[in-house]
């Protein structure tokens, strides 16, 4: 009987001490005052948790193809949005409306998604709603 208790606990023993990811607050990793609005084209989408992750290819000032990353909302949250993992597919261009990370070069947070049909789809951003989105050009 020990044993078979002992086998019922480690698994519990391990997922209490295993080490957790950090997440963080929208405030910690990305700047409010920055907003940026980017068009190019879908390269990936990754339906992961805690944040699905789009990336985007686009050309900078010198002509040159720059990948950005994109956070999301996590998958649940942006199914409520309306979004699939196949709502994005690599080759379709796309503007994305979001804020810059505050310490990392082509990394921003997405507010929402302009699809290629025209529809405006939001992200489940952890971003203060309060504050109005930049506007597409």
């Amino acid at each position: 009987m020990k044993h078979r208790s002992l086998g019922l606990w480690l698994p519990v023993f391990f997922a209490a001490t295993a080490p957790a990811a950090a997440h963080h607050s929208f405030a910690a990793e990305y700047d409010r005052d920055k907003p940026i609005m980017l068009t190019g084209r879908v390269t990936r989408l990754e339906w992961t948790n805690p944040h699905a992750r789009l990336y985007i290819e686009v050309k900078d000032e010198s002509g040159a193809l720059v990948t950005w990353d994109f956070e999301l909302g996590p998958p649940n949250g942006l199914m409520r949005q309306g979004w699939t993992r196949n709502s994005l597919r690599a080759g379709q261009t796309v503007t994305v409306n979001g804020f810059l990370s505050k310490d990392e070069p082509h990394v921003a947070n997405a507010r929402s998604v302009f699809l290629p049909d025209g529809r405006q789809v939001f992200t489940g951003s952890s971003f203060d709603t309060t504050t109005e989105p930049a506007v597409a050009k």
